[in-house]
């Protein structure tokens, strides 16, 4: 009789090792090292599709643009404009956060408007869901719930079924019996990905699966589980609060820069189709240390409130402390604040942070951190009717943004009357927008500056 082989694997990443360790020396996960039978003969070697032999790029037949749209608008402008067929797509998040409820939502649709929807559960009953169809009011006839976990068995459904969109909720309570591994597993998840991958891709059939995060906010289970699907999609936002943002950072069937903005209800996740008055609507006015700035989520132009506290550190190294923000755009601010404006901040403890929870990346707001921080340092008010955007260099330049005509468009809907924004603007980035010349745009009135000690002597 041969003996067992067996084989230590990182939970998180993937990571080998002969022995147990307690912290993977890979990816640095405490406890995350796991025993697991050694396979040589794995289900993916097993899988065998049809043979292919080349073609001309040129001779490809083109599908188009046929995409099955969600009924969500919000949620089809994350996926880049609806479900494309065949696509695998990966959704994760917060236990809590509103993953299965959105999911259930967009099935009943698809089930009413397109075909037969198949709903897979391998974490609650059929009749738990039915109880969440209910209180959504997701009843559908074309909407079939599915209580499996056994790969084999979800696969011979499909064949009956032959449905046009398949929901695996969650892809860690899947197995296959051919993987000697326990569910939710390294090779439990990444075979099951796989296996679900090629039936998507044979039968032209889109499937969201459902991933838990860890403690840092990741998708559970080994990086590859990410480049093997097509889309990757993140809710953000706190559970104890009802705002949730859902951000594409794989899309290859779209832009990974959209956000969808809901609001979570009794009735489900409605969607917000003007978040920028959202963010706004509890700003307080005439507080220093508060500014707003204009930023771009992909195609759309977002107004967010930045709130800046300066106070005097007890510390040896005085705290910085950002949320919303990248940490080292703001370092670099501070920097360029001490060195370029001769503002001290050497003995002051900095907190910056983003209000209404949402998270920017964009690099148009390094102006408004700065001002936000001086503002809150020298307890100088910026009026309220101002917005702010524009790039800031290490030598105090202010840079040119993409999409200003778009970013003034949002500032005027919104009732604000003054823009300080980049000096020069290139004549090919937003067409009609402003030049190099200070004045009014429609009801705005603008103001071009080249450097940062340019918009704060504007602000005295």
């Amino acid at each position: 009789m041969t003996k067992a082989r067996y084989v230590v694997r990182c939970q998180q990443c993937g990571y080998l090792s002969p022995k147990w360790m307690g912290r993977c020396p890979d990816c640095g996960g405490w406890n995350t090292m796991v025993e697991e039978p050694l396979d040589d003969s794995s289900t993916v070697f097993k899988w065998k599709s049809s043979p292919q032999t080349p073609q001309q790029i040129t001779t490809i037949p083109t599908l188009g643009e046929e995409r099955y749209t969600t009924g969500i608008p919000e949620f089809d402008r994350v996926l880049g404009g609806g479900i494309v067929p065949g696509s695998l797509i990966l959704i994760g998040g917060e236990p809590g956060v509103g993953k299965s409820t959105l999911l259930l939502q967009s099935s009943s649709n698809v089930a009413q408007t397109v075909g037969l929807v198949l709903l897979v559960s391998g974490e609650e009953s059929s009749r738990q869901i039915r109880m969440r169809a209910e209180r959504l009011g997701t009843l559908s006839e074309n909407l079939y719930i599915l209580p499996e976990t056994d790969m084999e068995r979800i696969r011979g459904e499909i064949e009956a079924l032959n449905p046009v969109l398949l929901v695996i909720d969650s892809i860690q309570t899947m197995f296959h019996p051919d993987v000697p591994s326990a569910p939710g597993s390294v090779s439990q998840v990444r075979e099951c990905t796989t296996y679900l991958l090629q039936i998507a891709k044979s039968k032209g059939l889109p499937a969201f699966l459902v991933g838990h995060v860890t403690k840092e906010g990741s998708i559970a289970g080994p990086r590859v589980l990410e480049h093997i699907v097509d889309t990757v999609l993140y809710f953000e936002g706190e559970t104890q609060q009802s705002y949730r943002i859902i951000r594409a950072v794989k899309n290859r069937y779209g832009s990974t820069n959209e956000i969808g903005v809901f609001e979570m209800t009794n009735s489900g996740l409605r969607e917000i189709t003007d978040p920028s008055a959202l963010f706004l609507t509890q700003r307080t006015a005439d507080v220093s240390g508060s500014v707003v700035v204009a930023t771009m989520e992909g195609t759309r132009p977002l107004l967010v409130e930045l709130q800046a506290l300066v106070t005097p550190s007890y510390l040896t190294i005085p705290r910085r402390l950002s949320t919303g923000l990248d940490f080292n755009r703001l370092t670099l601010s501070l920097a360029v604040l001490e060195r370029r404006v001769g503002l001290r901040l050497e003995n002051q403890d900095v907190y910056v942070n983003v209000a209404g929870g949402v998270r920017i990346t964009e690099p148009g707001v390094d102006l408004g951190m700065i001002l936000a921080v001086a503002s809150a340092r020298k307890n100088v008010t910026i009026p309220s009717d101002v917005v702010v955007f524009g790039e800031v260099g290490l030598t105090g330049e202010v840079r040119f943004v993409s999409h200003v005509e778009r970013r003034l468009k949002e500032s005027t809907k919104l009732g604000f009357k003054r823009a300080i924004l980049p000096h020069s603007v290139p004549k090919d980035s937003t067409p009609g927008g402003p030049r190099e010349s200070e004045g009014v745009h429609g009801d705005m009135e603008i103001f071009p500056v080249e450097t940062v000690k340019q918009a704060l002597a504007i602000l005295e």
